[in-house]
C-alpha cells in the first residue's frame, strides 16, 4: 500500500509541473506534539484562493515521511484555488492505525480552528488519500465529532467533521479480503503491513474479527457520511477492487452521495491515480460549498 509519490514517478511528475507554479508553501507547520514528537503538515496556498481546502494524507502502508510531501500534487489543486494541506502522520509500526486516526482527528480540528489564518472556509474542508491514505480518509470521514466544548485546548474544542472525501484504492473492509472467507491478516504479501494493526497474540478470533472490523471504514457509514469519490483500477493486485464494490453498495444502501470511478487496466499504480485524478478535484469543487 504504497505512499502517494510513489504513484507520481517520472513522467507522473512532468504532467502535473505545469500546474505547480504560482502557489506559496509554508513548511513544518506543527499541528500535535505527543510524547516528545511533533507531527507536522505543509501547506500550500494557491495563488487565487476559492476558500476550499483539500486535506492530502502522506501515507503509504500506514508510513508517513516528509520526504513523501509532493509539491506537484499540491499544484494539481492550487491551480484550481484550493489551499493544501499535505499532512504527516505517525508511521507504523511505531504507531497503529487508532493512534494515527487520533493524530488526523486532530490535523483536522487543527486547519478547522485555524481557518481564517489560512484563508479557508470552516465548513469546506475535503480530505484525499491513496491506498492506506484512502483508508485514513475514509476513516476521518465516518469518525468526525463536534468538539469537545470542555477541552482545555481550544483546538480540541472544533469538530474533526469532513465535507467531501476522494478515496484512491483504500482498503474499506478487513474481514472481507477479496471475499468473505479471506482476511488480510491470513494474505503473505500483505504481512509487511500488519504491525500497523496492533494485533496481540493472545487475541481469540472474535477478538480479532471485531477489531478488524473497527478499523475498517465500511462499518462506520451512516446517512451523515459526506460525500465520496472512489477511484480504483480493475487490475489492482493488492487491494482487491472488491473492497470498492463494497463500499459502493454500502454508500448506496445509505442514500450517500458518492461515484465509483473504475480504472480500466489500472493497478495500484501512477495509471490508476493519475487518470483518478481531474475527476477527483471536479469532485471537491462541486462538493465543498459549504
Amino acid at each position: 500500500m504504497a505512499g502517494t509519490k510513489s504513484f507520481l514517478t517520472a513522467a507522473a511528475f512532468s504532467a502535473l509541473i505545469c500546474v505547480s507554479y504560482g502557489q506559496s508553501v509554508v513548511h513544518d507547520v506543527i499541528y500535535d506534539k505527543e510524547g516528545g514528537a511533533a507531527f507536522t503538515m505543509d501547506v500550500f496556498k494557491p495563488a487565487k484562493p476559492t476558500g476550499q481546502a483539500v486535506i492530502c494524507l502522506v501515507s503509504g502502508g500506514w508510513i508517513s515521511t516528509h520526504d513523501a510531501i509532493n509539491p506537484m500534487l499540491a499544484g494539481a489543486f492550487t491551480a484550481k484555488g484550493f489551499t493544501v494541506f499535505e499532512v504527516v502522520h505517525g508511521s507504523q509500526p511505531k504507531y497503529v492505525i487508532p493512534e494515527i486516526v487520533k493524530q488526523l482527528q486532530r490535523a483536522v480540528r487543527f486547519i478547522r480552528f485555524n481557518a481564517a489564518t489560512y484563508g479557508i472556509q470552516p465548513n469546506e474542508i475535503g480530505v484525499t488519500g491513496a491506498s492506506s491514505g484512502g483508508h485514513l480518509s475514509m476513516m476521518l470521514a465516518g469518525m468526525g465529532a463536534p468538539g469537545d466544548p470542555n477541552a482545555k485546548d481550544p483546538v480540541d474544542k472544533t469538530g474533526s467533521e469532513l465535507n467531501a472525501v476522494v478515496d484512491f484504492f483504500g482498503p474499506t473492509d478487513f474481514l472481507n479480503w477479496g471475499d468473505t472467507s479471506k482476511q488480510p491478516i491470513n494474505d503473505p504479501k500483505l504481512a509487511i503491513f500488519m504491525p500497523a494493526f496492533g494485533l496481540k497474540p493472545e487475541w481469540t478470533k472474535p477478538q480479532t474479527d471485531a477489531y478488524a472490523k473497527d478499523l475498517s471504514p465500511i462499518y462506520k457509514v451512516t446517512a451523515n457520511y459526506p460525500p465520496i469519490l472512489i477511484i480504483h483500477g480493475d487490475k489492482d493486485p493488492l487491494v482487491p477492487i472488491q473492497q470498492s464494490n463494497l463500499l459502493d453498495a454500502v454508500l448506496e444502501t445509505n442514500h450517500v452521495k458518492h461515484k465509483l470511478l473504475v480504472i480500466p487496466g489500472g493497478a495500484h499504480d501512477a495509471k490508476t491515480y493519475l487518470g483518478g485524478l481531474p475527476t477527483a478535484i471536479e469532485w471537491f469543487a462541486l462538493n465543498l460549498k459549504g
